[in-house]
């Protein structure tokens, strides 16, 4: 086996013990043995890819270097998409809890889309840790509805490779914290693949996420930050079943990766009144659930129902409460409009404080609403610290009763 520039601190004796198990050359000693190709052959197809290689590299090397143009960089992030609010006005609702409205929005996309995979462990004949696909292979079959082992790089990699052979696929991560043996698949391939070659990655994470069930620090973090910050991949996370179902409705439509955060602790605590029929909700819309003049208070997931919870116990509080619904795209036009009819903002978030996107939405209220700003720009997160086991120390790391007291704090500015 020849040694190549730049392995001078390999020991030569390696290349020759390594060289006598390559792959490669003893499976080309068995095809020949064997009678399947013979010496000719594999001159002739080494001659065919060195032509196929040069002749490409002529053409690579007579192409002119692409000048600079900012909107089509931009622009070529994502394969072309857009989807409308087809929320039915009218039909049949049902009463769903948000877990029923991500498992009813799957079946419903599973029965439009027939090239649609889903991937996951235990989301088979078990159904889930969850139960959310429970009874979905006595509809769909294993071929659509597949168990995979727990290799989470693996299954993104799977996923991705379906998406190039003209299939949806959804990968379910058990854990969202889990997502981090798949890191590589997801920011730099998912994420970059349209940008660089012009191949969409057709693909939907699930991820059960966040804390307050007194789960530990490793089935409990909020880690949308971790993605918010690569550009390629667009982020949902609904506080509402009604959300909840049209958003991951519109994720499977979507021909771009998406990571799609679901709150463990909001699964079974909270229902609502939703459409039966299929329907979707678009990217980038956030939805105003308060109107006020006194403050603007921006969230998502779990946070959204620790405003409500604050804005019910403080009636005299008046407050523009903002459910931004999705993270990227994320909806700075109504952010902005509201930060300038009420002069003071507070961000919140589950996630912990330092690093997370409540400091992204700071910055940008800041640079673009300063102007209109009657106190500073306020948020509040998590403790910067793993998430704990103990529920006491759970509630006292989560920010709910510190958002309480830094709103107060707000409006005696």
């Amino acid at each position: 086996m020849k040694k190549r520039a730049g392995t001078k601190y390999v020991p030569k004796e390696l290349f020759e013990v390594r060289g006598k198990k390559d792959p490669v050359n003893n499976f080309e000693r068995f095809l020949i043995n064997e009678g399947v190709i013979t010496d000719d052959t594999i001159e002739n197809l080494r001659a065919e890819i060195k032509k196929e290689i040069e002749d490409n590299l002529e053409i690579a090397f007579a192409e002119t270097l692409p000048p600079p143009d900012t909107e089509k960089e931009l622009a070529e992030l994502y394969k072309p998409f857009s989807v409308g609010d087809t929320t039915p006005v009218d039909g049949a609702k049902s009463e769903k809890r948000l877990i029923d409205a991500i498992s009813d929005a799957m079946r419903l996309a599973m029965r439009k889309h027939d090239n649609l995979i889903l991937m996951g462990q235990d989301i088979a004949d078990y159904g889930g840790v969850f139960k959310i696909t429970e009874g979905f292979v006595e509809e769909f079959g294993k071929g659509r509805v597949r168990n995979t082992p727990l290799c989470e790089s693996a299954i993104l990699g799977t996923g991705f490779g379906l998406s190039i052979n003209k299939h949806k696929a959804m990968v379910e991560m058990q854990f969202a914290d889990f997502v981090s043996e798949g890191m590589t698949q997801i920011v730099n391939n998912l994420a970059k693949s349209h940008y660089r070659w012009g191949q969409n990655a057709d693909v939907v994470v699930r991820m059960p996420t966040g804390a307050g069930v007194a789960a530990g620090p490793f089935h409990s973090q909020s880690n949308e930050a971790w993605f918010f910050k690569t550009p390629g991949l667009k982020i949902v996370y609904p506080a509402f079943p009604s959300d909840a179902k049209g958003l991951l409705l519109t994720a499977f439509e979507d021909p771009n990766p998406v990571m799609f955060f679901e709150h463990k602790g909001l699964y079974r605590s909270i229902t609502e009144n939703i459409p039966d029929d299929y329907y979707t909700i678009p990217f980038g819309k956030a939805k105003l659930l308060r109107e006020g003049n006194d403050v603007t208070i921006v969230s998502y997931g779990l946070g959204v129902h620790w405003a409500l919870e604050t804005l019910n116990e403080n009636e005299n509080i008046k407050a523009d409460l903002i459910d931004l619904r999705t993270l990227a795209p994320l909806d700075t036009e109504t952010i902005f409009e509201s930060v300038k009819k009420t002069g003071r903002v507070i961000v919140l978030h589950e996630d912990t404080l330092t690093g997370g996107i409540g400091g992204e939405i700071a910055s940008l209220i800041t640079e673009n609403c300063f102007e209109y700003l009657d106190a500073p720009v306020m948020r509040e997160g998590s403790l910067d610290t793993p998430v704990p086991m103990n529920a006491d120390l759970e509630i006292n790391f989560l920010p709910k009763e510190r958002f309480k007291q830094k709103l107060n704090i707000l409006l005696e500015y």
